[in-house]
Parts: structure tokens; C-alpha cells; sequence
């Protein structure tokens, strides 16, 4: 398999090094319908299906009334336990989203209908300044870049309060809701790529208090609050343009995360921890048509299928969306039917390319739950966080024997023999070919 050496120079982009088998690593940009102030870019579970969970306890307000104490979240799968020896691994899927912005595309409803539809739990990556007004911006004093700057556009007030209600229902549906931080600075002397760790907390504590203070920084009295206390609530994030991770680490350690999903071009394999944390990265999948893989997210595939343009010829939205589909399809297939790694998609709300990499997206995620339904729980559709809770009840011998299967091979002897052994220690690290 060999590595693309096609490089872009669309802003925001991340350069894959050699070692990568991603044709282009980009981590993409969030929700961009609107421009930014400073006009420097623009980006045009297991479980049964769940209601809106209107069922949680009477709210109790957390500081301004922003959020609120509603007790436990709703609709969650239940209580993790270890593997059985013998016992098979499910195949678990992370559908993820960046931003999590609604700017009237109707994109962030469409997908939480498809998971109730579906049971399926997803983890939404709000960007904290999807709930400042423009007119508050200064409130915003990003590390080594101007008070107010963002490389993605604020929202309008009709699109906060349509953000904070998806933000709300997908709470209480059981999905999670992380972060994406704020100002998505790709590049230039004041990307995330050179922040320190105490630049890194500077920008988690202000969007934390964007979630926590929107009631105060907009003024609005008339909407509920948020069912959830963000300080407990927040447990993992994904970097802009996937940089910055190795001094975020440091501070997300501090703050008590669980895992970062910031990674580009892992391989389909089962995770370790990093700096005590999990490490959940995008992850290099068969890319239909092509000998090198791309990365598991919809602004990758566009990279490779239109370069710079979210806007490409009409006609050939068709090919690419079926080839799209297709790569998802393959890397959750090589996953399933071998080592049974974990499965990422990372998304955007955005309309790209005609919006084929949502028809995407809704695609697989309606081909997994077919898969589903003939498997019983084998499959399980989960947040990042439920997939970390999974992880942190398991044995450490049988997740390092896990780790030793690789991409595209089954435990030699087969899983029952397997695992059995790495219940006491005696697995063998080596895999058949599929």
C-alpha cells in the first residue's frame, strides 16, 4: 500500500507525514456557513430507539441557569462488563460530529431522527462559540491571536437558539456532547499546532463558560436551560485540523478527560492510552478506486475527490457519493469481519459537494444497522464516551491481546480460543490474514 504524495493547500489542512496511508490528512472545519468576523476563512450503543427523553428529573439551575442538574443522563446502554473468556469482542462504531452547529440546513435534526430511529448514540463536538453572539465576540481572547478572532464564522441568533435546542435533544437522547473548543485556528504563527498546555486550558475554560454563561452572554431568558452540568459533562474533544495534541494532553490529564479523539491517520487497530488518556483517532480506511487509504471523516474524502472546492461540478456527485459510502462501508466491513478494532467517522454539518457526504454518512450508518439487527448486540452504535466506558471495565491482558491482532487478520485459532487465553495471560500475538 502505498502513500498518496497529493498535498493541498487549502487552509486548515494537516500534511500527513510518510508514514501515514491517508492521501490527505485534513481535520476539516466546522460549521461555516457564515464568515468570519475577521473574514480570514470561510467554509461554505447498543440499545433501543430512545425519545426525547422528556422524562429527566425538575431542573436545577447551575449558575445562570444555562445548565442544569437533571439527574442521570437518559437512554444510556447498560452497565458495561468485562468480556467473558472466549467471548467474542463486539464491534463498536463512533459516529462523531465536529462543531455541532445548526445554521438552518436542518442537518443536526436529520441526524439525531436517524439515531433515535436506529438506537444508535453519536458524540456531538460542540464548538463553544456556536453559543456567543457576534456582538459578545470580544468575550473571546484566543491564545496568540486577536480578542474576537475565529477562523470559523459566529452564528446568528436565530442559529444559537436552534444549536442550543439540537444541543439540548441530543443530551437527552444519550448522545454525548464534547468539544471542538473555539476558534479553529489551522494556521498562520497562531494555530493550535504551537499552543502550550496553559494556552490549551485558557481555551477550555472559555468554552466551557460559552456553555455555561450563554444565558448571560445573550441575554435570553425565554429558553431552557441545558440538562447537563458541562464541567461533568465534558470528559474528551477533538483538536481543529486534528494539531495540537501533544501539549493538550498535559491539560486534559489535569482536567479529568477520558480519552481525545485528536489523532490523525491511526491505523484500524484497538487503542492505547496516551499520557494516561485514550487515544481515539480518525482512522486510515480503504478509499474505493485508489491503492493508499484515506481518513475515516467527510472533509478527507472531499480532499481527495475535489481538492479545495466544497463546491465541485454537479455531476459528479453521484460517483462520489457512492464512492464515499463505499469507503465507510469498507472500513467498517475489514473491522467486522477481522480484528474487530473500534470504527471512527468523523462529520461535519455541511453541505459539501452538494451534501453526498451526509447522504453518506446516513447511508452507513443505515447499513451498519441492518448488520445490527441480524447480530443482536455484536454491533453496538456508541458515543465516545460509552465506547471509554467499555474500555475502562476490561481486563488490561485482554485488551493488550487485542492489540496484538492487526488490520485485516483474525486471532489465529479463532476469538473463543483466543480470548480465552488472554484471560490468563497466554495469548498468543499473532493474527491469520483474512
Amino acid at each position: 500500500m502505498r502513500t498518496s504524495t497529493r498535498t493541498l493547500t487549502r487552509r486548515g489542512m494537516l500534511r500527513l507525514g510518510a508514514g501515514a496511508a491517508a492521501a490527505v490528512g485534513v481535520a476539516g472545519c466546522g460549521t461555516g456557513s457564515h464568515p468570519a468576523s475577521d473574514g480570514s476563512h470561510r467554509a461554505d450503543g447498543s440499545g433501543k430507539p430512545s425519545p426525547s427523553g422528556s422524562e429527566t428529573a425538575p431542573a436545577k439551575p447551575i449558575g445562570d441557569g444555562s445548565t442544569s442538574y437533571t439527574g442521570k443522563q437518559p437512554h444510556q446502554p447498560d452497565a458495561p462488563v468485562p468480556l467473558e473468556p472466549g467471548e467474542t469482542p463486539p464491534q463498536f462504531v463512533v459516529f462523531s460530529w465536529d462543531g455541532a452547529g445548526e445554521v438552518g440546513n436542518g442537518l443536526f435534526p436529520r441526524f439525531l431522527d436517524l439515531a433515535k430511529e436506529h438506537g444508535a448514540h453519536m458524540t456531538f463536538f460542540l464548538s463553544g462559540l456556536y453559543l456567543l453572539p457576534e456582538s459578545k465576540k470580544r468575550l473571546y481572547d484566543p491564545p496568540n491571536n486577536p480578542r474576537g478572532a475565529s477562523d470559523i464564522g459566529y452564528l446568528t441568533d436565530a442559529h444559537i437558539k436552534d444549536t442550543l435546542a439540537g444541543v439540548r435533544r441530543a443530551w437527552l437522547d444519550g448522545h454525548e456532547i464534547g468539544t471542538h473548543f473555539n476558534g479553529h485556528f489551522c494556521g498562520g504563527s497562531g494555530t493550535v499546532g504551537n499552543w502550550t498546555p496553559a494556552q490549551w486550558r485558557s481555551e477550555i475554560d472559555q468554552a466551557k463558560s460559552f456553555v455555561k454563561e450563554w444565558r448571560t452572554n445573550t441575554g435570553w431568558t425565554d429558553l431552557p436551560s441545558l440538562p447537563f452540568d458541562y464541567d461533568k459533562e465534558l470528559v474528551g474533544g477533538r483538536t481543529p485540523c486534528l494539531l495540537g495534541q501533544d501539549n493538550l494532553l498535559p491539560t486534559a490529564r489535569e482536567l479529568g478527560w477520558r480519552y481525545d479523539a485528536s489523532s490523525p491517520g491511526g491505523r484500524q487497530v484497538w487503542p492505547v492510552k496516551k499520557d494516561g488518556i485514550w487515544d481515539l483517532p480518525l482512522q486510515q480506511i480503504p478509499f474505493p478506486g485508489h491503492s493508499f487509504e484515506v481518513l475515516s471523516m467527510d472533509y478527507n474524502i472531499l480532499a481527495n475527490q475535489s481538492v479545495n472546492s466544497t463546491k465541485a461540478p454537479a455531476h459528479n456527485y453521484p460517483g462520489w457519493r457512492e464512492q464515499a459510502t463505499n469507503a465507510y462501508i469498507s472500513g467498517f466491513k475489514r473491522a467486522y469481519e477481522t480484528n474487530r478494532a473500534p470504527f471512527f467517522i468523523g462529520n461535519h454539518f455541511e453541505e459539501w459537494n452538494g451534501g453526498i457526504y451526509m447522504d453518506a454518512v446516513e447511508n452507513v450508518l443505515r447499513h451498519i444497522a441492518r448488520e445490527k439487527e441480524k447480530s443482536g448486540q455484536d454491533i453496538r452504535l456508541v458515543s465516545f464516551r460509552q465506547f471509554t466506558d467499555w474500555l475502562d471495565v476490561q481486563k488490561p491482558e485482554v485488551l493488550a491481546a487485542l492489540r496484538t491482532v492487526e488490520v485485516g487478520q483474525r486471532p489465529a485459532g479463532g476469538w473463543g480460543a483466543f480470548l480465552k487465553d488472554a484471560a490468563t495471560g497466554s495469548a498468543t500475538p499473532s493474527g491469520n490474514a483474512a
